[in-house]
């Protein structure tokens, strides 16, 4: 029996074993799969699982994060698998899966410390930090809440109830020690907002096994959060507060605690989670994203991966790819919960840029950060974001499509591949995508329904495109979104129906501004603001993708120009595509020609190459 309230059944996000990507989607699965998660663990003495081994662990007085890995490579794989025709990485997987249970202690706790320092062991108050450090115990529920959800998402492909067993017994022993007394935010970083994210695999149990003990350990989490003055996670979201100030603003965790509470939305339809999700992602896309649809951070003092201050525009700071996948999840927990496009908006955008711009061909390389003005680095062999760009990868299958409350088929995001979908009176409905997206906005759906019947497909209007089009066996349908952002098409289906969605792209260009306001009071109490700083920039896109250019003249790292008073259209010209997107070129009269192509390969996907998405704008007169 489902455990969703009601008031959180907006969509159900069809799995994975359901679905298949093709195209520029496809390739990065692919890639992601013989990449990443086929060379960085293959058994249990790969170094980021061989952590976990007894005799390790009794040495480990460090603290390290490290133990993240295992539950980010569990989750990333076992969605591989599920989509079938992956035995190597199945074997892994189930070699794996069985030898971190081997190594789970008897009171449930399968991370990497040693004793003394595990979150079960009181500490010492520490004085505080900038970023709230804890005395201790700094990632050991970190690494748990990865490897809740690893092995929630392993029992999910393999159903081997074992893996469920292993995942409860690790969030019995932290219903435990909440329970002791120990105090969640004392066990994380960013005045504890590195622990909280317990909240979600907790919400996530009990969404499974509908265990009442797993419901108040994730209301427990949160109401310590909320306790806590500097997090606060509820009150200040409800109070309307940036994200940039609640604890440290820390991008990737915040978010991934909002995952959390958006899973607790779904278990109790309480009305203030719904309405701090909706503030805090409003917040978030309206003053936290990349043109690329990544959370991003870097800017002067604010350098540790938090979002920037309000108002803040910096093209030279960088994203995250951890917090790509946090806001990733995030939106998917969105567009479940109410079967808004907006959220599926969201997710193609930044599965097409900022996603992409991060992962190399080879599906192994990984930037850390990504930068819309800025040189492409690929990172270590250790470092986090490798993993959670895998992850990452991985969530695109189960937001590609969905059924809608009401029983109609939803298709989410575009670009070529199948998926099977069940309805109550048509059975087993297959949409064949047949399309260049997201190079060209044409899009053929071939529908197979197993019976004929009457029921609706809901395509999505992207916020980028104006003057769509359907057609449904060349007859052409009315395109208008309804409330949900979705033009639903309604009609008895036969197999081979086809229906055509055009989606015109034109170059768009995107203004931003760095502003900074000096703010005081008048001697009466009256609010002085004043501009003391403005730096203007103009960045381009082109459908759903974001463009960018390479070094400008071969050297330079950015540029100042002037736009014509003209209409772009005359100044802005789209070339031929020649297979992965057209170019786009400036004819400007302050310089020479600059050409533009989409930011995720712009200047090729190597080590050290260069990408300008944003041009500063010249002072007005």
């Amino acid at each position: 029996m489902s455990r969703l309230h009601p008031a959180a059944r907006g969509m159900t996000l069809v799995p994975p074993q359901q679905v298949t990507l093709q195209g520029v989607l496809g390739d990065a699965l692919a890639a992601n799969r013989s990449g990443r998660l086929s060379t960085f663990v293959v058994d249990e003495h790969s170094a980021p699982i061989s952590i976990f081994s007894q005799a390790h662990k009794h040495q480990n007085h460090e603290g390290d994060w490290y133990g993240e890995h295992a539950g980010k490579w569990l989750s990333a794989t076992a969605r591989a698998v599920a989509q079938g025709g992956q035995p190597q990485l199945e074997a892994s997987l189930r070699r794996v899966a069985d030898w971190l249970i081997s190594q789970q202690d008897d009171d449930g706790y399968l991370g990497n410390y040693a004793a003394e320092r595990r979150f079960t062991v009181p500490q010492p108050p520490k004085p505080e930090t900038w970023n709230g450090e804890p005395a201790l115990r700094t990632w050991d529920i970190w690494t748990h809440s990865y490897l809740i959800l690893g092995f929630l998402e392993t029992w999910r492909a393999l159903g081997n109830a074992a893996y469920l067993q292993a995942a409860c017994r690790i969030a019995d022993l932290c219903w435990q020690a909440l329970e002791s007394g120990i105090d969640i935010t004392t066990l994380g970083n960013h005045h504890g907002m590195s622990a909280t994210v317990l909240l979600d695999p907790a919400a996530d149990l009990y969404l499974v096994t509908g265990e009442p003990r797993y419901l108040a350990l994730a209301e427990r989490i949160l109401a310590q959060a909320n306790a806590n003055p500097r997090l606060a996670l509820l009150d200040k979201a409800l109070a309307g507060e940036d994200a940039a100030f609640i604890a440290t603003g820390k991008a990737y965790q915040l978010s991934w605690n909002l995952v959390g509470l958006a899973k607790l939305y779904k278990a109790t339809g309480q009305d203030e989670h719904r309405q701090a999700l909706d503030h805090l992602w409003h917040n978030i896309r309206e003053q936290h994203l990349t043109l690329g649809g990544g959370p991003w951070g870097g800017v002067a003092h604010r350098s540790r991966e938090v979002f920037n201050a309000p108002r803040t525009f910096f093209p030279q700071a960088y994203v995250e790819t951890c917090s790509v996948l946090a806001w990733m999840q995030l939106n998917r927990e969105l567009l479940a919960i109410t079967g808004h496009a907006r959220y599926a908006d969201e997710l193609e955008r930044t599965a097409y840029n900022d996603l992409l711009a991060a992962m190399a061909p080879n599906g192994e390389d990984w930037c850390y950060y990504t930068y819309p003005n800025g040189r492409r680095v690929h990172t270590t062999y250790w470092r986090c974001c490798k993993s959670s760009g895998a992850m990452a990868v991985e969530e695109l299958p189960q937001v590609a499509y969905g059924i809608a409350a009401d029983g109609g088929l939803r298709v989410n995001l575009y670009g070529p591949g199948e998926a099977t979908l069940l309805h109550a009176q048509a059975g087993a409905v297959t949409l064949l995508q047949a399309t260049r997206f997201p190079f060209d906005g044409t899009v053929t759906i071939t529908v197979l329904p197993e019976c004929i019947a009457t029921f609706g497909i809901g395509v999505r209007m992207p916020d980028w495109t104006t003057g769509a089009r359907i057609e449904v066996n060349g007859q052409p349908v009315a395109a208008e979104a309804g409330a949900d952002g979705f033009v639903q098409v309604r009609r008895t289906w036969q197999s081979g129906d086809r229906m055509r969605v055009y989606l015109p792209m034109q170059p768009r260009l995107h203004r931003a501004a760095n502003i900074n306001v000096q703010e005081s009071r008048a001697p009466d109490g009256a609010p002085v603001a004043q501009e003391v700083l403005r730096w203007e920039y103009v960045g381009l896109s082109y459908g759903p993708l974001v463009y960018a250019t390479g070094l400008i003249d071969g050297y330079k790292t950015d540029e100042t120009v002037r736009l014509p008073d003209l209409p772009p259209s005359q100044w802005l010209q789209v070339g031929e595509d020649g297979g992965e997107g057209a170019s786009i070129t400036l004819q400007l009269d302050c310089r020479g020609p600059l050409m533009f192509e989409p930011y995720y390969r712009c200047g090729g996907r190597d080590h050290g190459s260069w990408r300008l998405s944003w041009l500063s704008l010249a002072p007005s007169d």
